[in-house]
């Protein structure tokens, strides 16, 4: 039975009657590969690695001394000097993919109800490297209580959306989300659902992750998480190979502008797709190792393909999490296998962590915009770094996961997975846009 949440002549999603459609009008991006949208995804489509020898401070000391950086960011080109220092690096990166966004959206913020867009943005770890810096200046100044009256506002995990909302005016939902890993994808998840519901008109969402940084490599070090391919940081993330040992910590944000399908059409917006389908479940198994069976992996694809309507063969690219971990990249390919049955064999696969490095609290809203590009331009970015004498008797090679070179195909529906550490699972799933 269709019923009315809204407006008479609401456009109505065909797996969710009632509620209303949401596309992607903007993106932005700076990650490892690139400080723009554009540059990111040029980059992933020639293959290229953002992993190198960490410049940020000296790594000698640490077991892994490469990641994946952002490079050349100068913060002072869209933010005045006083402002920037007052801001930790995740939110400098935070406000510059949301000004890239909104430009790209074409937003006149003169001519939308600010009181009708929110803010919901993602980080896993916040002002990490605010917080430890102020601790560094406390024990080297004899522990004198002297901290900077920004450090509170400068490491809050929610102070990313908070700033974009002050910068902006936004005066709708805004809010932090925190799930690890996954703590972009739950965000543009609970972005999406309060534009369908009828909340909001558009949420500017996504993450962002500044963990390169001395405590988080000697953290995911202790954890023995981390890679230390240290002779060959360019080719250290390779996932599905059986020589992976760990992943590769990144940093960077991406930004999505989601916008109710009537406000987008009524000011003549550019459409990259649509955002169809969602799902979110627990391993509830153990602190970091994904549950080995991909029960958890399993039930978020089915969850988010049901909330879409769609079944397993509407499916044409999976942006795999794909850590590069000896565990994870098996347990999720095993859900996949299990889920999409023999057309699992007849969709595109791929790790983009494999070019950007693990973003963290990031990387969910960077690999949503992969699947974003992908279907708007119907080219599977690839998994790179792999040698084709490296196999793990685990893995089905056989599966197409797009190895090396970019592959052009259709892409009408495309899936994200993200899995964090206490057993997050998230899922989103994209449309190309064919018009009304």
């Amino acid at each position: 039975m269709i019923f009315s949440l809204g407006r008479s002549g609401d456009r109505r999603m065909t797996g969710n009657s009632g509620l209303r459609r949401v596309v992607v009008t903007g993106v932005g991006a700076i990650t490892p590969l690139g400080n723009s949208m554009p540059a990111t995804w040029s980059s992933m489509l020639a293959g290229r690695s953002g992993v190198d020898r960490i410049t940020r401070f000296d790594p000698s000391l640490y077991r892994t001394q490469f990641a994946g950086e952002v490079k050349n960011f100068d913060p002072t080109t869209f933010l005045d000097r006083k402002e920037a220092r007052r801001l930790d690096r995740f939110t400098q990166f935070s406000l510059c993919v949301v000004e890239e966004a909104l430009r790209d959206a074409d937003l006149d913020l003169e001519k939308v109800d600010l009181d009708r867009i929110g803010t919901i943005w993602g980080s896993g770890m916040g002002g990490l490297e605010s917080f430890e810096g102020e601790y560094v200046d406390f024990v080297q100044h004899g522990f004198l209580p002297r901290f900077n009256p920004f450090f509170i506002p400068k490491i809050l995990i929610s102070m990313g959306a908070g700033q974009i909302s002050l910068r902006y005016g936004f005066r709708g939902a805004s809010l932090g989300v925190t799930t690890a890993c996954s703590s972009s994808t739950h965000a543009i998840i609970q972005a999406f659902d309060q534009i369908r519901l009828g909340h909001a008109d558009a949420i500017i969402t996504g993450g962002a992750e500044c963990a390169v940084t001395i405590g988080g490599i000697a953290g995911f070090n202790a954890m023995h998480a981390l890679s230390t391919r240290n002779d060959s940081p360019s080719t250290a993330c390779r996932p599905y190979s059986a020589s992976r040992d760990g992943f590769v910590l990144g940093e960077g944000a991406g930004c999505l502008i989601l916008e109710d399908l009537d406000h987008a059409l009524a000011r003549g917006a550019k459409i990259y797709a649509e955002m169809v389908g969602e799902g979110m479940t627990s391993d509830a198994y153990h602190l970091t190792a994904p549950d080995p069976t991909g029960n958890g992996a399993y039930r978020v694809m089915k969850m988010a393909l049901d909330d879409a309507g769609i079944s397993p063969k509407d499916i044409d690219y999976i942006n795999a999490h794909g850590t590069s971990t000896p565990l994870g990249d098996v347990a999720e390919l095993r859900a996949i296998q299990d889920l999409f049955g023999k057309y699992a064999y007849r969709l595109n696969i791929s790790s983009t962590k494999s070019m950007t490095g693990h973003l963290v609290g990031a990387t969910g809203a960077v690999e949503a915009l992969a699947c974003v590009m992908a279907v708007q331009e119907d080219m599977v970015p690839p998994t790179i770094n792999h040698d084709p004498n490296d196999i793990d008797e685990n893995i089905d090679y056989a599966l197409n996961l797009t190895f090396d070179e970019p592959q052009q195909r259709t892409v009408r529906y495309a899936l994200s997975n993200t899995f964090g550490f206490g057993g997050h699972n998230a899922t989103v799933i994209f449309k190309k846009w064919e018009g009304e």
